[in-house]
């Protein structure tokens, strides 16, 4: 069975962080809060457990970066505990808090699905643990389990199209204003 290829990207991007080793270890915690997780939802039992074999859980603590805005991403998180502030890069300079998420939030899929830079910063406000799930991980799962592999990127797409519909909502006021 192929094991997490952690690439140097993921690696730096979480050095200083407390392995707590395979997500294996948490599916009880997992399943307490699947309610709250969007990547899951649509997944199985055996399926969950599954994915659950193939991620790495961390401990951030409070400050620590999970994510910074404009590095390179080959992986998403899945908060587990915690809560987690999602701050962009204003044109000033300035921070802009956009979001702040807790347990079942999945940061991250964007970078994942298109290979592109990060979008924004995400900041663990409290002891955060986070579940990682890398880009070649997805690959290996394609590979061994076809109809998981295609579940995870439905799922995924379906995360980044609502993410997408809720930030035009949000962009709709201010094109009717700019166009006067």
């Amino acid at each position: 069975m192929p094991s997490i290829n952690l690439n140097r990207p993921l690696l730096s991007a979480l050095e200083g962080f407390a392995s707590l080793g395979s997500a294996s270890r948490y599916e009880e915690e997992i399943f307490g809060i699947i309610d709250h997780i969007t990547l899951f939802e649509d997944l199985r039992y055996a399926e969950i457990s599954q994915l659950c074999s193939k991620m790495e859980c961390y401990c951030a603590n409070r400050g620590d970066v999970i994510m910074k805005e404009n590095e390179d991403g080959d992986f998403l998180v899945i908060v587990l505990t915690g809560e987690v502030a999602v701050v962009k890069q204003g044109a000033a300079g300035e921070e802009k808090q956009l979001a702040v998420v807790g347990p079942g939030a999945s940061l991250g899929e964007m970078s994942l699905i298109n290979g592109k830079p990060r979008f924004a910063t995400c900041i663990a406000r409290e002891p955060t643990d986070i579940a990682v799930l890398t880009r070649d991980t997805i690959y290996d799962i394609l590979v061994l389990h076809p109809s998981l592999g295609n579940k995870i990127l439905l799922i995924l797409l379906q995360i980044t199209s609502q993410r997408l519909r809720e930030t035009s909502d949000r962009l709709l006021p201010f094109i009717g204003s700019a166009a006067s």
